[in-house]
């Protein structure tokens, strides 16, 4: 699946010729967003948490977990920050900040060792519509090149207005 127009006042997303997989919508919790139908929608979450994963066919996945809104971004991100820490040894991580269709968030580029396969993550939370949102997408390395847009364009079209 191509994802083209990350822009955020013309999300689209078109299916490659050669591959003939539409994407699926996720319209539950009050959020909104797309993923490749050949993923795999999880939903179970923790006690008390609300929230939905992709998972990739190659294990990599994309995460969304909904909070209250006493909750501030940038803490929600270190403790999710140190929940990886704890996990994961020799942790490699790079402070955040960017815009996605024009919603602010913050958070964690990470890079760290799982089953001798180096893997790559990020960490972004912000605030929406009295609600705390706390985002996780990981990957191996090598698999991580292939879907990072495919991760942006997930969170392009949780993020996209309307």
């Amino acid at each position: 699946m191509v994802y083209q127009s990350l822009a955020p006042s013309a999300f689209s997303l078109k299916p490659n010729p050669k591959d003939s997989t539409m994407p699926a919508l996720f319209d539950r919790l009050g959020i909104k967003f797309l993923y490749p139908d050949d993923w795999t929608l999880d939903t179970s979450t923790v006690e008390s948490e609300e929230g939905a994963t992709v998972y990739s066919p190659g294990g990599g996945f994309w995460s969304v977990v909904i909070r209250g809104p006493d909750e501030d971004p940038a803490e929600l991100a270190k403790v999710a920050l140190v929940a990886l820490g704890d996990t994961y040894e020799d942790l490699d991580t790079e402070p955040a900040e960017e815009t996605i269709a024009g919603q602010e968030l913050v958070g964690y580029d990470l890079n760290f060792y799982c089953l001798d396969l180096i893997s790559t993550a990020q960490i972004r939370a912000f605030r929406r519509q009295g609600r705390t949102f706390l985002l996780l997408w990981q990957a191996e390395d090598r698999e991580f090149d292939e879907v990072s847009n495919v991760f942006r364009a997930i969170t392009t079209s949780l993020l996209y207005p309307g």
